[in-house]
């Protein structure tokens, strides 16, 4: 019987078979065809590859001269900005230097002055705390930690203003210090990304989102800031808590833009998808 699967198959096999003479033939008889063809791509790719560095080195010309002249115009565009101005830098959680070195640029020329650097400890050890807080009714924090809240507040107000409460409770709610303690006209927080959990990351919250409360209450300007590498991005944190904030703190559009920030201009400034734009607007800017 006449099997039609079989005659398909057979009907296939002819024409792969047509299809590898057709190309050995090629090979055999126009050796001289395919190697033309095969010099002419390899000489195209060539050319390719070196338009591609040729424009490489050209765009990195470029760079360094937009580099150099961001540097070298950086000074005109921030002098007297703060003239006067005490600024703090808080750390939540373990410092930064290299986030610290980039504040401590973007102050240059502006006429602040960084007058203090301070790292939150995390989780609070509210047992510390307790014992440094006196006759205040803070010295139940280690059995009440929901107090937090409220002393976070009170802290950060006399971030601001000085206080009794922040001078006896630094040693224990500070891991890093260096410079004083305040008051500060202005503060730069960086919040570091943490992996805390349970009643550790409860605790730390409670006190942190006090502080930026007791800050933001203030006329001061409260700037967050981080580096363009940072995850997760703390942007959308810094907002939800009313601070203005940098995301590219280690570029030199970033260090302006915290210059303007601290002088008080208000937004989300930087090159993230957050940010509302690179620099505050004209009318800030020139002020």
């Amino acid at each position: 019987m006449f099997d039609f699967r079989y005659h398909a198959v057979s009907l296939a096999a002819v024409l792969v078979a047509l299809a590898v003479g057709v190309l050995l033939g090629v090979a055999i008889g126009d050796a001289g065809l395919v190697s033309s063809a095969e010099k002419q791509v390899r000489a195209s790719l060539r050319d390719d590859v070196r338009s591609a560095q040729v424009k490489e080195r050209q765009t990195s010309v470029q760079l360094a001269d937009q580099q150099r002249y961001s540097q070298a115009s950086y000074p005109f565009v921030v002098a007297g900005r703060l003239k006067g101005v005490r600024v703090g830098l808080v750390f939540l959680g373990e410092p930064d230097e290299a986030v610290a070195a980039d504040v401590r640029g973007a102050l240059q020329g502006s006429g602040g002055k960084l007058t203090g650097t301070l790292a939150v400890r995390q989780p609070p050890d509210t047992a510390a705390l307790a014992a440094n807080a006196g006759a205040t009714r803070y010295k139940t924090l280690d059995k009440v930690p929901a107090l937090l809240g409220s002393f976070g507040r009170t802290i950060g107000g006399q971030m601001l203003a000085g206080g009794a409460l922040l001078k006896s409770e630094a040693n224990a709610l500070f891991t890093t210090r260096a410079g004083g303690l305040g008051p500060f006209d202005a503060i730069v927080v960086v919040r570091e990304p943490r992996t805390l959990t349970g009643a550790d990351a409860t605790n730390t919250n409670l006190l942190e989102d006090g502080l930026m409360a007791g800050m933001t209450r203030t006329r001061s300007s409260i700037v967050g800031v981080q580096a363009t590498d940072t995850v997760p991005n703390q942007v959308a944190w810094y907002r939800a808590r009313n601070l203005s904030s940098v995301d590219n703190i280690d570029q030199t559009a970033g260090q302006a833009a915290l210059v303007f920030a601290l002088a008080g201009a208000r937004g989300s400034f930087g090159t993230g998808a957050d940010a509302g734009g690179l620099l505050p607007g004209p009318e800030l800017a020139a002020g």
